[in-house]
């Protein structure tokens, strides 16, 4: 088949790669357009506009994909399909409907759990044991479609969105692949979406990152493992807004008032609702990050002072 692929960032490259490796003819991609990135604020090419350019790929890059111009491309260029990972923007009906095929999304979740832009930090964040990767028919509804194929994924007791992304992306490349492969074939079977389990994954705002010590220390870890690497999970020490990497439950720690610290010889702890949690790495405003151990000492952490 001849297939355009639509996505933007890294997450999205693993499964371009795997098209452009299979046996469909990789015609062109549709990324977002470049966007201000740096400290120099300088325009910058999407991950997926990079890997297309490094791969002599046509790129089109509409402001909006409902633009006149964009949709006399796609049909000129007559692709079969139009896989889709991470594009970014809404797909208009006029658009949806040029492929023969359709465009087929692969979303990082077991659909119809976790709808929308964070399934990934949603299935952290809310304590699943279980999630994976889907491969649907894309309409105007919001990851709504019927469904081609799914993969599952175990949540790993340390991964972080990012981690568990990173698998997804891999994993995922395969299983759009054989996707497209069926479809192809005539093979292809799309099944409706049950109306029970829907769940929404809005993204995750700056405030959904700030940690809420009077949770219990399972949903502490949850929400900052969710929230790295981004937004990245935050609290604030004497009135200034730190980042915090990863913690981990500290059962044997003694008692400890939620957000109070606690620093040891080889760990410093942060108390909770239950048992107290052992920080990880710690990023001051403008500094670098380091461990817990070498930020307390030095800010010279007093007795009963706490994070907020």
């Amino acid at each position: 088949m001849r297939v355009i692929f639509a996505g933007t960032p890294a997450v999205a490259v693993p499964a371009l790669t795997a098209v452009a490796a299979s046996r469909h003819e990789l015609v062109a991609v549709v990324t977002r357009p470049d966007a201000p990135a740096g400290r120099g604020r300088g325009l910058s090419r999407s991950p997926v506009g990079e890997w297309a350019d490094e791969h002599g790929v046509e790129v089109l890059t509409p402001a909006r994909p409902r633009d006149p111009e964009f949709l006399d491309r796609l049909r000129e260029l007559a692709p079969d399909c139009v896989p889709v990972v991470a594009y970014g923007a809404l797909v208009p009906p006029a658009a949806l409907e040029i492929p023969r095929y359709g465009w087929i999304n692969l979303h990082f979740s077991l659909l119809p759990a976790w709808r929308g832009a964070a399934p990934v930090q949603h299935a952290v964040l809310h304590g699943d044991e279980l999630t994976g990767a889907s491969v649907f028919q894309l309409e105007q509804g919001l990851d709504t479609g019927p469904v081609y194929g799914t993969l599952t994924d175990e949540i790993r007791p340390t991964d972080t969105s990012g981690d568990l992304l990173e698998r997804l992306a891999d994993s995922g490349a395969g299983l759009l692949v054989a996707v497209l492969d069926a479809i192809a074939d005539g093979t292809a079977r799309a099944e409706p979406q049950p109306a029970d389990g829907v769940s929404l994954a809005p993204k995750l705002s700056v405030d959904d990152a700030r940690v809420r010590w009077a949770d219990p220390a399972f949903a502490v870890d949850r929400r900052i493992r969710a929230c790295t690497p981004a937004p990245g999970a935050w609290t604030t020490f004497r009135g200034e807004r730190v980042k915090l990497g990863p913690v981990v439950p500290a059962p044997d720690g003694p008692e400890l008032k939620p957000g109070e610290l606690l620093v040891e010889k080889a760990r410093v702890l942060a108390g909770t609702a239950t048992v107290p949690v052992r920080l990880g790495e710690v990023r001051a405003a403008g500094k670098r990050a380091m461990s817990a151990t070498d930020w307390a000492r030095g800010v010279r952490v007093g007795a009963g002072e706490d994070l907020a």
